[in-house]
């Protein structure tokens, strides 16, 4: 089988384990307004905040993929339980960390300026969601390391499988019956942290039946903590998970931004920010998959193997990136009116959906070179170009265009002005961490020293 082959089974795979992941969101919202306009704004306020610590955790375990690759490149089956032991040390911190934030969410909620009767009720989401959370990241230490064994078949079919109990549950524990009393958006996180629950569940007995982790012993006794290798997972991990909190703020803070332009502009932002989030699963499962081959072969030793695959998936992913974005631009006028009745939100929804076509570009660039670039040891440098251009360049650059304007032009007040800005810093962005990787990637270059 090809390289090529391989990278692109591996990244469909995980794609669509992402989009069963990413229904869920739909599914809540699509309750939870069905039950109320109340119910639907504590969703959207209580996710939001979830998504925020959830999404910068995940990253920080996501970044282990690296390490568990190199063990499987350099036939070290048994190192990879000893590592998956050792990480379960830092998935411990990390949930201890997410728990202490959402049953403590007040000074959060002040700050964003909740109103008063919406408060109680995300408090109880979240409550809710920090049971959820333990779960939630231990499971993404499952799917971690199936990636990096080159198998996420197991866990793309479990996310579908908990898609189809999750759209029942939440129906049940929203509207009430059968002994279950109505509770709204509560109920909506009742039914998350059940599922959370199960697919643990499911893959620890995975775990322990399955031949494929046999050669790696990871049900052998926990060994005490090894903190210089904690130290390096968290030299890989923090920065990443700092580096997606970035890009996530920086997305929910446009939000609360656009927002006071009123609910023409918030809900065309809002089709934008949807079409954007489903447009980056594509290139995130490419670069799963390329960073899992990449690393594969530093673990072999094979230099010149590596860099090939990382530049062969670089050409997969740029060139998905702009296909998508050139349907995206040419169908925009139709796209628009598949997700609203009103005309006005069609329209301005279609003017940003240009500002889309040229965002997601410069997104499959730079989420592929971002991922290369962990593989050999390169984090914290993206992370500081993240602060400044995406919350500097993109975010206040799309402020000062919407609220202060430019001399003789005067503030655009328009979400056009956040989109315009931030596929600027984000096109800026690319090319940095192109040349970053070009320089990376330069023949002759040693590999790097093993996290392990």
């Amino acid at each position: 089988m090809s390289e090529r082959t391989t990278i692109a089974r591996h990244a469909g795979t995980v794609l669509a384990g992402q989009l069963a992941v990413m229904a869920f969101g739909v599914t809540d919202t699509i309750v939870a307004g069905r039950h109320s306009a109340g119910a639907l704004a504590a969703l959207s306020i209580g996710s939001a905040i979830y998504v925020s610590i959830y999404v910068a955790l995940m990253g920080a375990l996501q970044a282990l993929l690296p390490i568990w690759a190199e063990q499987r490149g350099a036939g070290e089956r048994e190192g990879i339980g000893r590592t998956v032991r050792q990480a379960l040390y830092l998935c411990a911190i990390a949930c201890a960390i997410g728990m202490a934030v959402l049953v403590s969410p007040g000074a959060i909620l002040r700050w964003t300026q909740v109103p008063e009767d919406l408060r109680a009720v995300v408090g109880s989401y979240l409550g809710v969601l920090a049971l959820a959370l333990p779960p939630a990241l231990l499971f993404r230490v499952y799917s971690t390391l199936n990636q990096a064994l080159g198998r996420p078949q197991l866990v793309t079919w479990l996310q579908v499988g908990s898609l189809l109990v999750k759209i029942p549950l939440s129906i049940w524990f929203t509207f009430g019956g059968v002994g279950v009393p109505a509770q709204g958006a509560v109920g909506c996180a009742w039914a998350t942290l059940l599922v959370n629950y199960a697919l643990l569940g499911v893959s620890l007995w995975l775990l322990n039946t399955q031949p494929l982790y046999v050669p790696l012993g990871l049900w052998r006794r926990m060994e005490k903590p090894d903190w210089k290798q904690i130290g390096r997972f968290a030299q890989l991990g923090v920065p990443a998970g700092l580096a997606i909190l970035v890009e996530v703020t920086s997305f929910t803070l446009m939000a609360l931004f656009i927002a006071r332009q009123g609910n023409v502009a918030a809900a065309a932002h809002q089709i934008a920010s949807n079409l954007t989030a489903v447009l980056y699963m594509v290139p995130l499962s490419l670069s799963i998959a390329i960073s899992a081959r990449v690393s594969f072969w530093i673990g072999s030793g094979n230099e010149a193997q590596a860099r090939a695959a990382a530049w062969m998936g670089f050409r997969l992913s740029a060139g998905t990136g702009i296909v998508l974005a050139a349907i995206l631009f040419i169908a925009k006028d139709h796209i628009a009116p598949f997700y609203t009745s009103s005309a006005q939100v069609a329209l301005l929804t279609a003017s940003l959906l240009t500002w889309v076509s040229c965002y997601h570009v410069a997104d499959a660039l730079q989420t592929v070179c971002v991922f290369v670039l962990r593989c050999y040891r390169v984090t914290l440098a993206p992370l500081i170009v993240y602060c400044v251009m995406l919350w500097g360049a993109g975010l206040s650059g799309g402020y000062f265009l919407a609220y202060e304007g430019t001399p003789g032009v005067g503030p655009l007040r328009s979400p056009a002005a956040f989109w315009g800005a931030s596929a600027a810093a984000l096109s800026i962005t690319a090319a940095i961490f192109v040349a970053m990787l070009a320089i990376t990637l330069k023949p002759g270059k040693p590999l790097p020293p093993p996290a392990s």
